[in-house]
């Protein structure tokens, strides 16, 4: 069992001390599964601050997120973080999602409005008895729970718009609203995050703003991932890529290479942790840790 409540997490989220964590998805099936299991045993000794499990769009993956975020809980030493979007959902379906959060041992809650079905650029449609943003879903976390509420941030601008003044007010109305930390999504230019440090700053909003990781291990995938989130790729990062592409093993050092001097150039200047999108493999992950010279215990 994890030795952080609910309580503790969020007071630590909020203390200024490094938070490190590592972001895993649901598997589509029991061999998946195994490789999910794989990369966190082989995390949970780096003892970071959480983890946290998506779900995928219309809930296709609550149930498995559920069971798993509770095997978490109760089978690791890590404190599990579970997503929960509007996407595809009334307010009675949300109330017995968080129920069941609660009751599995989630220690708090990233609060989404989600993607719709056709992708991050598809009209946003919300379900005739449920929510129609983040914010809403924030509040009715904060009426109905006693969770921790985590949000998104979007240094290179959220992809519906791309209008980044316009991100940090919503950020700041999702604090207000009650959330007490955020979780960039990924990206690869440390000045867009330090502008968005300093755009919600302007408004009055203190909350802490983790830093969204991507190792790069494969070229097509975060071209691809790039061009969904509307995260650009530096012309530089795409050169230092592009001259090994045709070895893959060298693909995945230069990647790993790149998010390290990424982390240390945010860290540097100030971010109060590291989050990564693991893709449920451990191995890009814990060598940037081992690039930077730190363990998440150090946070």
């Amino acid at each position: 069992m994890p030795d952080t409540t609910a309580t503790d997490l969020g007071e630590r989220l909020a203390s200024g001390r490094r938070s490190f964590s590592f972001e895993f998805f649901p598997p589509k099936d029991d061999a998946g599964e195994a490789v999910l299991w794989e990369a966190i045993r082989r995390m949970e000794p780096f003892a970071p601050t959480f983890v946290s499990v998506t779900y995928g769009a219309g809930g296709s993956t609550r149930d498995r997120t559920t069971r798993i975020t509770s095997k978490i809980a109760h089978e690791t030493t890590l404190t599990p973080v579970a997503h929960l979007t509007c996407v595809g959902a009334s307010r009675a379906e949300l109330r017995q999602v968080i129920g069941g959060y609660a009751d599995g041992g989630v220690a708090a809650v990233l609060a989404l409005r989600g993607d719709p079905p056709g992708g991050p650029t598809a009209p946003w449609t919300p379900h005739p008895d449920g929510l129609d943003r983040a914010v809403d879903l924030v509040r009715f976390l904060r009426e109905v729970s006693r969770f921790p509420v985590g949000v998104a941030a979007f240094p290179d601008g959220h992809p519906e718009h791309g209008d980044l003044d316009r991100d940090a007010r919503v950020l700041a109305a999702k604090a207000e609203a009650g959330a007490s930390f955020a979780i960039t999504q990924f990206f690869f230019r440390p000045d867009s995050y330090f502008r968005l440090v300093e755009r919600v700053a302007a408004l009055g909003c203190d909350i802490p703003i983790i830093p969204g990781i991507m190792p790069v291990t494969n070229i097509g995938q975060i071209e691809r991932f790039a061009a969904l989130s509307g995260a650009p790729l530096p012309p530089t990062l795409v050169d230092r890529l592009h001259a090994v592409r045709d070895e893959p093993e060298a693909v995945r050092h230069v990647g790993v290479e790149i998010a390290t001097e990424i982390c240390r150039v945010l860290l540097d200047g100030g971010a109060p942790g590291l989050h990564f999108y693991t893709l449920n493999r451990s191995t890009a992950t814990l060598e940037v840790f081992a690039g930077l010279g730190l363990t998440a215990a150090q946070g």
